[in-house]
């Protein structure tokens, strides 16, 4: 039996909304490519609308940067929680818009909360160097987030892929703008509403589903876009190689190097 399909539209500061240009693209089933559901295509202005709501919630004094470290921590714990709850249902979403096979699905899904928890658990842990520079002198450096952060995944493991990159974001203190693979974007959906019931502030985590090269460039090009985490093919990445801020193993912080006497 197929599994409800819940979420088919963008999301943007925690509301469920249509593409601007009110466009939509099919997803499909890959094992008899039946239609699963139109879901909202975003591009360039609801990328420019999902940015600016992370801009806005990474704002100095907001609710997500007052957050103490080790409560950004507990969050990700109470959303691994909540994964564990929908295990059944992620699975069985994952394996209709995947096309991987259910044991499978269940495998991977079955080490997703823990993962979740690990990167949790580092979120109070993040430190710098102390170095002595001789006689009553030393430096001291101290990461901090980088700021909004363009998530863009791949079409396998799509679950998976979104937990790395977004709970390791979210532990770091950035926040984020998802663009999911145009062939799998109902997991990400689904986890995206499991941040909200999670706590997770408004404009933290945003999800555009769409096409590389409307949505995705959007997201690559954008001004106030801190650092961006790729999977994807080498054909993308050689369209993309000339922007500096892209890299694929994805480290969201800053060191600020401090000297003192």
């Amino acid at each position: 039996m197929a599994p409800q399909i819940k979420y088919t539209k963008i999301f943007i500061d925690n509301q469920w909304v249509d593409a601007k240009s009110g466009k939509t693209f099919d997803t499909y089933n890959p094992h008899d490519e039946s239609v699963i559901a139109k879901v909202a295509e975003g591009d360039k202005a609801d990328i420019d609308l999902a940015v600016a709501a992370a801009k806005r919630a990474f704002k100095r004094n907001s609710e997500w940067r007052r957050l103490e470290a080790s409560q950004r921590g507990k969050l990700l714990f109470k959303f691994a929680d909540l994964i564990e709850r929908d295990f059944e249902y992620l699975a069985e979403l994952e394996s209709y818009n995947n096309g991987m096979v259910r044991s499978m699905a269940t495998r991977f899904i079955s080490l997703a909360a823990d993962q979740v928890r690990y990167i949790a658990s580092l979120a109070d842990k993040i430190e710098g160097s102390t170095m002595p520079l001789g006689g009553q002198n030393f430096s001291y450096t101290l990461k901090q987030p980088v700021g909004v952060c363009g998530l863009i995944l791949p079409w396998n493991v799509p679950l998976l892929m979104f937990l790395s990159k977004v709970t390791t974001a979210l532990a770091a203190g950035c926040t984020a703008v998802v663009k999911p693979a145009e062939q799998t974007p109902l997991t990400a959906l689904a986890l995206a509403a499991l941040l909200v019931e999670a706590g997770i502030p408004a404009g933290v985590v945003n999800v555009v589903p769409g096409f590389g090269e409307t949505a995705g460039v959007a997201l690559t090009h954008h001004k106030d876009v801190a650092k961006i985490s790729f999977t994807g093919s080498l054909e993308v990445k050689d369209r993309q190689r000339t922007i500096k801020k892209l890299i694929t193993f994805f480290y969201p912080f800053e060191s600020e190097i401090y000297h003192f006497g």
